[in-house]
């Protein structure tokens, strides 16, 4: 694992989770949240130049949430990224704004799903542990 200044996060780099971003979350869902829209923008070929390079820093740990934020460069990318999602927006006709909606219903749906097995996989295994522990166990107490 390594990071080095000026590198974006390459295979077995570290990641940072989402209690890092605690600094600028108001809870563990928003860091969560959060967390997977920096490895969207980090990801996504779509994105490149000063955006990708901000999540893939902050992803790797080499800079700070509230870093970027202050970052002048990252925050006029940010807003050049929105301007141009507004103006697309805009020149939506109904037919292309219905083919968006379909789209979007799908990917949340996909993504709930993703979220509920994170959870599950996430939140399963300490549960059957405590429940296996508790039903029978070897040289368990006497009762």
């Amino acid at each position: 694992m390594t990071n080095r200044p000026g590198s974006g996060p390459e295979p077995g780099d570290r990641e940072i989770d989402d209690s890092e971003l605690m600094d600028v979350a108001q809870d563990p869902e928003q860091a969560e949240s959060l967390h997977k829209a920096l490895r969207t923008l980090a990801n996504n070929p779509n994105v490149q130049g000063p955006l990708q390079e901000m999540a893939q820093g902050i992803l790797s740990g080499r800079m700070g949430m509230t870093d970027a934020i202050k970052d002048e460069r990252y925050m006029d990318a940010l807003g050049d990224r929105m301007t141009e999602i507004r103006h697309a927006a805009e020149s939506q006709t109904m037919e292309d704004r219905e083919a968006e909606r379909g789209k979007r219903e799908e990917w949340e749906r996909r993504r709930d799903e993703e979220e509920q097995k994170e959870r599950e996989e996430r939140d399963g295994p300490s549960t059957n542990l405590f429940t296996g522990s508790k039903k029978r166990g070897p040289g368990g107490h006497r009762g």
